[in-house]
């Protein structure tokens, strides 16, 4: 594997990542979109997840492709982002056609960021104009870090934020991973900074501080519903419901490489997985290849988000280059 162009999910041609923030809530969305209609998959590791239209992507469900994928903050409340992103879809006549009407089909999955030192005294929900922003905002190229669904993340100790991270396979097939990491667990040691995806890192993508010497936990105070790492995974290869299912969750064996301890009762961990389906079916053995590198992926995506996130007035927690840079 090398990494793509961008080292970005946004590498997996035809996907487009959008984000959108408000500093004064110090939270924000972030949406994946593709220039058509993809399959998707879906799994769930954590113990308190926050979700919307995950159901659907079952392969025992009737719909069989989606228009987009949403990660927000704002706890329950953001789930509402999806109806901005459904609006501009629907607008764009983009959707599912049931008996001559469309209807965009926009699964979504949200974090705890109301810790964060934002103001959540509002009267009526910022998050659908949110949304809007986002997928207005959608382009092949975006920002880490303290951004998006990212903006007010806390992972463990540390602020956390968005991260990506892309790999090109020796056949050509393109992987690529999108997260808001937001853990009860930490990303890297305690006493040193490196980061425990370290032994998956390219260059020095965040940092290049090397291997931990020892695994030490180190964890943020929560309480049940109160942290999340929500991800997407995405491939060129053409998948069905079920193979993008399976994609998910050998996916989430990054979240444990990456975070420490991961997957506890007190997250909601959440893998989508989208395939645009540029490229021919995978057999086994490149599926396996393809769930393979989707998590490494996703280990370098966390670690980044962290290493990219960026302090703010009233942050509760120091970002990792206060604590460890320079």
């Amino acid at each position: 594997m090398r990494p793509g162009q961008k080292n970005l999910i946004t590498d997996v041609p035809h996907l487009f990542v959008g984000h959108a923030h408000n500093s004064v809530l110090k939270s924000g969305v972030t949406v994946l979109v593709g220039e058509d209609r993809f399959t998707a998959g879906v799994h769930v590791m954590g113990g308190a997840p926050g979700t919307r239209e995950t159901d659907l992507l079952a392969p025992d469900r009737l719909v069989d492709k989606i228009d987009a994928l949403v990660l927000s903050g704002g706890s329950a409340f953001g789930l509402a982002a999806a109806d901005g992103v459904m609006g501009r879809l629907r607008q764009a006549g983009r959707g599912f056609e049931v008996n001559g009407r469309i209807v965009p089909i926009v699964p979504a999955a949200i974090l705890y960021d109301l810790d964060a030192g934002g103001d959540h005294d509002w009267s009526e929900t910022p998050y659908p104009n949110l949304g809007v922003k986002a997928i207005e905002a959608a382009s092949g190229t975006f920002g880490l870090g303290s951004v998006g669904a990212g903006t007010g993340a806390i992972a463990g100790p540390l602020k956390g934020g968005i991260g990506s991270a892309s790999a090109v396979l020796d056949d050509g097939t393109t992987v690529g991973a999108l997260v808001a990491a937001n853990p009860v667990g930490g990303t890297c040691c305690p006493t040193t900074g490196r980061f425990w995806a370290a032994p998956f890192e390219e260059g020095d993508e965040f940092g290049g501080r090397g291997v931990p010497e020892r695994a030490a936990a180190e964890t943020k105070n929560a309480r049940p519903g109160t942290a999340t790492t929500i991800a997407i995974v995405a491939t060129d290869a053409t998948l069905d419901k079920a193979g993008a299912t399976r994609l998910a969750t050998m996916a989430h064996d990054g979240m444990a490489r990456a975070i420490l301890p991961a997957h506890t009762p007190f997250d909601g961990d959440l893998v989508f997985a989208a395939a645009t389906g540029a490229r021919p079916p995978p057999g086994p053995a490149q599926m396996a290849q393809i769930g393979h590198a989707a998590s490494v992926c996703l280990s370098r995506a966390i670690a980044r988000a962290v290493y990219h996130a960026r302090p703010a007035i009233a942050d509760p927690v120091p970002c990792w280059q206060d604590r460890f840079g320079g």
